[in-house]
């Protein structure tokens, strides 16, 4: 059995929709569907209310991802646990292949799954991506990580067609299979990032514990993308950076972390905003000054988040 955890903010037809997917072909695999709503004003909250067999919890506010996933998973009590985002839909592989893959003895080092996801054009996603090394968030910071030479050091796997089942770093947290005795070992995600990177920093305690994560090509499901932080271009801007100093600080070494914050306050908005103005797109530029001053304005409280030991 499977327990699904969704969280949803603001996510309106979508995350209806996610959940009709889940009772047309999840009902003898998932043990509870447990929805958290980070402070909703779209009302959507209250048509999820009316759903049968689903378990609403308001957040009353919005926690963040990790931190209202790490509060769903306290009401899990299936083997495994399944993250899925509002934006996504099930279809009728999407569940009982990955769980028998997941259940097969020979893969019992396997602790995440992730499936293949298909976006609005009909295509597979490039959802899988690589444990971040520094040299890899500076090439981004400014933007020569889209060089095709350079490509091999982009996050996601741009360079590889998805085609195939492979152990990979990490799978991307839209449908993250979890074993829940894995989830409680880690102490689930860390709630320092607000949004952004958690799955990717629990894929590599993961890793790192000696658990593997694998993309299985046998099952899929649909995946829109973007979400809801389409609503909110500069603010998403703002924690995706903000996520990426958090991982620095706690993966790298101190010199390469601060290296990392150097390129990205100093050099990444003059890139971003060239970029912006090469394409003739002003809104870009504008949200990049904004989405900027926002992490200046944070980032104080950033870095002494970033550098507290917990």
């Amino acid at each position: 059995m499977i327990d699904i955890i969704i969280v949803n903010w603001n996510s309106g037809q979508q995350v209806l929709d996610c959940l009709n997917s889940i009772a047309q072909y999840g009902t003898e695999l998932v043990g509870q569907t447990i929805v958290i709503d980070n402070g909703s004003a779209d009302r959507s909250d209250a048509a999820i209310e009316k759903m049968a067999n689903v378990k609403l919890i308001r957040a009353g506010k919005n926690l963040g991802f990790g931190k209202a996933c790490n509060l769903g998973a306290q009401y899990a009590q299936s083997e495994y646990v399944l993250f899925l985002n509002p934006d996504t839909r099930l279809y009728e592989n999407s569940l009982d292949t990955p769980l028998s893959f997941m259940a097969n003895p020979d893969n019992a080092k396997i602790g995440i799954c992730g499936i293949q996801l298909i976006n609005e054009s009909g295509q597979v996603d490039r959802s899988c991506a690589r444990f971040p090394t520094p040299l890899i968030f500076l090439l981004q910071s400014i933007g020569l990580n889209k060089l095709p030479g350079l490509r091999r050091f982009s996050l996601h796997r741009t360079d590889w067609d998805h085609a195939t089942t492979q152990t990979v770093d990490h799978v991307i947290g839209a449908f993250f299979l979890v074993r829940r005795s894995l989830f409680e070992q880690l102490q689930g995600f860390d709630e320092r990032f607000f949004v952004y990177l958690e799955d990717l920093d629990f894929s590599r305690r993961a890793h790192l514990s000696g658990w593997q994560s694998v993309y299985l090509t046998k099952a899929q499901a649909f995946h829109a993308g973007g979400g809801t932080s389409k609503q909110v271009k500069a603010a998403r801007l703002f924690y995706s950076i903000r996520s990426r100093l958090l991982y620095g600080f706690k993966h790298f070494s101190p010199a390469a972390a601060w290296a990392v914050l150097a390129v990205t306050i100093l050099l990444e908005p003059i890139s971003r905003i060239t970029f912006a103005v090469a394409r003739a797109s002003w809104r870009d530029a504008f949200y990049t000054l904004q989405g900027y001053r926002m992490l200046l304005q944070a980032l104080p409280s950033t870095l002494r988040t970033a550098t507290r030991k917990d």
